[in-house]
Formats: structure tokens, C-alpha cells, sequence
């Protein structure tokens, strides 16, 4: 698979991890080679968060999971 500007290990986490949002965040954004220092500027947190996120290590905080059900309900990213 390609896994884009991701290292190996983000993405074979990323596709192991159970289902959560913050999981669902990162394959789409890993897909789309949407880097995480863009995605952590939009949430404002660190991009070790984004990781964090992305592998299931931890969970998005209520303001943020509802920005991140927006996002990906209305059809995803748009550059910032």
C-alpha cells in the first residue's frame, strides 16, 4: 500500500488500530497524503497528538471529534 509522506510504522498501526474516529481520521488522511502538521494546525494541537490519534494510542476530545465528524461527513479536507 501506498503509505504516502506517512512512515511504515503510522500506517501499519493506522490499519490495525480498532475503529475510532481519530483511526478513521488518519486513513483518510493517509490516503490523501494530507500531512499531519496541517491537520494539527487546523485541530491546534501537536502533530505527536495527530499520531497518537491516528494509531488509536488516544482519543480526540469532544471539540475536536465533532470538527473531525464535520470533516469527514461533508466530504473531507479542504486546504487550509
Amino acid at each position: 500500500m501506498d503509505n504516502r509522506g506517512y512512515s511504515q510504522r503510522i500506517a501499519d498501526t493506522n490499519r490495525s488500530a480498532a475503529d475510532s474516529l481519530g483511526v478513521r481520521l488518519g486513513r483518510y488522511c493517509i490516503s490523501r497524503d494530507i500531512p499531519a502538521i496541517e491537520i494539527a494546525g487546523y485541530f491546534g494541537v501537536s502533530k505527536m497528538t495527530i499520531y497518537k490519534w491516528f494509531t488509536g494510542k488516544a482519543e480526540p476530545r469532544k471539540i475536536h471529534a465533532e470538527k473531525i465528524s464535520t470533516l469527514l461527513s461533508n466530504g473531507g479536507w479542504v486546504e487550509q
